[in-house]
């Protein structure tokens, strides 16, 4: 018996080499390479499946096309019965699409695509394909948050090819398979959620869902440092990647959108765990501020995720420091970020805290990731510094530049809207972004051109 071709591949960038290094020659990650066994090209047109026409081997062969003469069809949506997640799926879900969910142990993946499966077993006939749990787990889950499971089929598989020739037959539209680091493919001798295993196999579902017009939702575990375990080309497979986040011993979860092809990135979706499973919460900046109060080092932000504003409070503690370097710790918001704004308040503010440790939170466990964040962590760093609260009611939002100018960021005016509707009197934005006088009601817009500026307005 002729012996098994080898080849590594980097789990970061999918590029594969002859030999071991300890280097990825493409990406110059370290440690990243993988052993898998090469198929031949022979069993791979051999485990190739069937095409709703017939088999792959008697499709006509693809011809080269001008993309001017294509004929455009919109994408036909069909809804989970879960307006947070048709949110972050870009309007719901779409024919063929390969939809790639993450998250920590516990944190609710199977129960939210359980719902969206028995949600939508009306309109879509699904496949729930467990490999980590029994059938009877799944069923009394199901019923444990009743759910209506009688358009539901479930199968206990592992193997790739058994759970193919099931969908051949069953013809489901929607195939759920949780998780695709338990799946192996037979023609492959590696142990299952090996890299070699976990791409191949994702690589079956992928053509098997492109060839046939079957949605297919993959459930993938995480790693310690929080992305999904198995190698990074599986990310690029897929039509969309969600990561779904929350706090331990929080009951709300948060779910975004990192990828998607039919929709916008970093969209958003918030959910509470309860009783019966996940509820979608459809005014998360309510949920967010729940515990806001006028104390000092706190200021409320307006920041965008997606298409939606939220309203989120950002939390500065500053300290005086027994070390030598004080520590500056961010949570929610880039570290590097936060060290160079204090800098900022240096050197254009006149405000020192190089002998202070300086703590920001983003409270609710949101990732704030745009620079509208920069003016409302100085003002809280400036309130806890002076011990004294901003005025009461008071939001801001504005990008801060090294030359302690206020840079202006887009979709202002949503921002400040969503700040009026939720009782906000005073605002403090950049110029740029301010509106005409009298705008929004009951809401003064103070607009500032330079840090020294916003000093003055945090009074």
């Amino acid at each position: 018996m002729a012996k098994a071709r080898t080849a590594y591949v980097c789990n970061e960038c999918g590029a594969d080499t002859a030999k071991w290094q300890g280097q990825c020659p493409a990406c110059g990650a370290w440690d990243t390479m993988s052993e898998i066994v090469l198929e031949p090209a022979a069993s791979a047109r051999t485990a190739a499946p069937a095409r709703r026409g017939g088999w792959a081997g008697a499709a006509e062969a693809p011809q080269v096309t001008p993309l001017a003469g294509v004929r455009q069809v919109d994408d036909l949506r069909v809804s989970t019965a879960i307006g947070e997640f048709d949110r972050v799926l870009g309007g719901g879900l779409v024919e063929g699409a390969v939809v790639l969910v993450g998250g920590d142990p516990g944190i609710g993946k199977s129960t939210l695509l359980l719902q969206a499966v028995a949600g939508m077993s009306s309109v879509l006939p699904g496949l729930y394909v467990t490999g980590e749990e029994s059938l009877a787990q799944v069923a009394g889950r199901g019923q444990r948050l009743g759910l209506p499971l009688d358009g539901v089929n479930a199968l206990a598989e592992t193997c790739v090819e058994r759970i193919l020739g099931h969908a051949a037959r069953l013809r489901p539209r929607l195939i759920v398979a949780d998780s695709v680091q338990t799946l192996w493919t037979e023609t492959l001798t590696a142990a299952p959620g090996s890299v070699s295993q976990v791409r191949e196999s994702a690589a079956r579902l992928v053509r098997y869902a492109k060839e046939t017009g079957t949605a297919v939702f993959l459930v993938g575990h995480v790693t310690k440092e929080g992305g999904i375990a198995g190698p990074r080309v599986l990310e690029h497979m897929v039509d969309a990647v969600l990561y779904f986040e929350g706090d331990v011993g929080s009951r709300f979860r948060v779910l975004r959108a990192f990828k998607n092809r039919f929709g916008a990135v970093n969209e958003l979706g918030v959910f509470a765990m309860g009783d019966k499973g996940l509820k979608e919460v459809p005014n998360p900046s309510a949920i967010f501020l729940s515990g806001a109060s006028r104390q000092p080092g706190s200021c409320v932000m307006v920041t965008r995720e997606g298409t939606r504003p939220l309203l989120v409070e950002v939390q500065a503690l500053v300290d005086s420091s027994p070390l030598s370097n004080p520590r500056r710790v961010a949570v929610g918001l880039e570290q590097n970020r936060l060290a160079m704004l204090l800098a900022v308040l240096h050197r254009h503010g006149g405000i020192a805290v190089g002998d202070q440790d300086v703590f920001v939170n983003v409270v609710g466990g949101i990732r704030v990731q745009e620079t509208a964040a920069d003016l409302p962590v100085l003002l809280a760093v400036l309130s806890s510094l002076r011990d004294r609260p901003l005025a009461e009611k008071t939001v801001a939002f504005g990008e801060v530049g090294l030359s302690g100018e206020i840079r202006p960021v887009p979709n202002g005016e949503e921002r400040l809207k969503e700040a009026a509707t939720h009782g906000f009197r005073r605002a403090v934005v950049p110029k740029a972004n301010a509106p005409r006088a009298g705008s929004y009601k009951g809401l003064e817009v103070v607009a500032v051109e330079r840090l020294a500026d916003a000093i003055d307005a945090a009074g």
